[in-house]
């Protein structure tokens, strides 16, 4: 623990939360028993039941099939009438989503206030088409799951065999790439030729079987022009030891990167993505919002942004078009969105088939509140672009992806989309990492404590030390990440990638 987390531990916290001065709901910060008084903003009643951290609690009384209110905004519909102190949850609350939306007409965006202060430099890799990279690495890439465990395989040994020369050598496996029809198919291959294309992987060594669906010569000819040249191909039928002809591309590979060093780079040259996962009700007060300044910051700096997880999303769209920066974006991302709506409808499910039992048991009750949460990452920042899972980032500002909401499929589609560098809230943790620096963020104090192996940074922080302090803190952090300091799921080498699956499979 560090001096800063010892601090935080020692200050009282407080018991109760609003998010909003128009909220019907407070959240509790510890465990609560029945019979205990509760004052909160001129507001004095008394619990009638126990009411668990993290969970919300009535802060007046609510008929039945009235809007529940959080964040400033409906959470669902009271399916009960609720009594002042009542334990709010999935008993008593239901949502209102129901299908698809008319989103109305964009109005031009108001003025945000300007982010300061600006975020300094940062030390990267800067690549021959003038992008800069958070670490210099060589990725094996896997056309088919035929192949995986050969490029998981060699790129251990090539580790053992080049360590120190480059940042890191990783092979990616993933079980696609065969018997894959259409839209499935192209859906794989964009997302592999847009992982080529990331700054991170300074080069690419692509592996394929030879009688797979996704022929590595389409593969390569989906990869942008501009990362071409880093591009090294095996195909694994071909006469020879592939083994050893993987090897030998490795060491051509990491001949031409091994000089390559630090340089200093300005904060545009940054592209976050932002995620959330095994969220908990102090992640929308706590580690979302945090993202959120940065995300300001950022764009303030004429950095970019990935937001994704669209069904995450759902229910609070309606805030986030109001930030598009043209009639163009606005009828993109509402299409979007409505397109994904579409898409659990068409299987049968509901646009409200979420949260997670985990996120259930950490107090969220319905997809509108996990939403208005999850949206808060973005913070303010305009929204300046919408890009089909398998894009790339192209503008400075907010770029809407899409993606679901899977903890590996969007952040893999986040570093396809370019993110250098990936900013991941959690209030239930996960040791999980991605191609790019995956900075795991809690939402809560707990969590960074018992799981120090996990957690990078811990948000819950803010409750006692107050945000500017935290903020200036993470933003340095996040510097110092870029600049080269490994992540926790770097350490432990828990980096994975996930292929967004749709269709038929033959």
């Amino acid at each position: 623990m560090t001096e800063a987390d010892s601090a935080s531990a020692r200050m009282k916290l407080p018991d109760v939360w609003r998010s909003h001065q128009a909220d019907g709901v407070g959240v509790a910060l510890r465990d609560h028993k029945a019979g205990e008084w509760i004052e909160m903003d001129g507001i004095v009643l008394r619990l009638p039941e126990a009411i668990p951290r993290g969970h919300k609690f009535a802060l007046r009384p609510h008929g039945q099939g009235e809007p529940v209110l959080r964040y400033g905004a409906p959470i669902g519909l009271a399916s009960q009438p609720i009594a002042a102190g009542e334990h709010i949850h999935s008993h008593n609350l239901a949502t209102a989503l129901d299908g698809e939306m008319e989103y109305g007409s964009f109005a031009p965006l108001a003025p945000v206030p300007e982010a300061s202060p600006p975020l300094g430099n940062w030390r990267g890799y800067r690549r021959a088409d003038g992008r800069f990279a958070t670490r210099n690495e060589i990725w094996l890439l896997p056309t088919v799951g035929c192949v995986a465990p050969l490029v998981e395989l060699v790129a251990r040994e090539a580790s053992a065999i080049h360590r120190g020369s480059v940042d890191a050598i990783v092979g990616f496996g993933h079980p696609h790439g065969c018997s894959q029809l259409g839209d499935d198919l192209s859906g794989t291959r964009a997302l592999l030729a847009a992982l080529c294309d990331n700054p991170n992987a300074g080069g690419v060594v692509l592996v394929g079987l030879g009688c797979e669906s996704n022929q590595l010569d389409d593969l390569v000819a989906s990869v942008p022009e501009r990362s071409r040249a880093k591009l090294r191909l095996v195909r694994a039928q071909d006469p020879g030891d592939e083994r050893e002809r993987l090897l030998a591309q490795i060491a051509d590979l990491v001949a031409a990167l091994a000089p390559v060093k630090r340089e200093d780079a300005p904060a545009s040259a940054l592209t976050v993505g932002l995620k959330c996962g095994g969220s908990d009700a102090l992640s929308g007060l706590t580690a979302n919002p945090l993202l959120g300044r940065f995300s300001d910051r950022l764009a303030g700096s004429d950095g970019s942004l990935v937001l994704s997880e669209i069904p995450e999303i759902f229910g609070a769209e309606e805030a986030l078009l109001a930030r598009a920066v043209s009639p163009e974006v606005f009828e993109q991302a509402g299409v979007l969105v409505n397109r994904f709506k579409r898409y659990f409808l068409d299987q049968g499910q509901p646009v409200s088939k979420n949260p997670s039992p985990g996120n259930i048991a950490g107090g969220i009750t319905t997809l509108e509140e996990k939403s208005l949460g999850a949206v808060q990452k973005g913070g303010c920042a305009p929204l300046v672009d919408v890009i089909d899972y398998g894009g790339t980032v192209s503008r400075p500002g907010l770029t809407l992806l899409e993606a679901p909401g899977n903890d590996a499929v969007s952040s893999t589609a986040l570093a396809a989309a370019g993110a250098t560098l990936v900013l991941f809230t959690t209030g239930r943790g996960t040791p999980l990492g991605f191609p790019v620096p995956t900075v795991k963020i809690s939402s809560n104090t707990a969590l960074a404590q018992t799981k120090p192996g996990w957690i990078d940074f811990d948000a819950g922080r803010a409750l006692a030390e107050g945000v500017d302090a935290v903020d200036a803190a993470f933003a340095d952090y996040l510097l110092a990440i870029a600049s080269g300091e490994p992540t926790a799921a770097e350490r432990s080498d828990q980096r994975v990638i996930s292929i967004w699956k749709r269709g038929v499979t033959l």
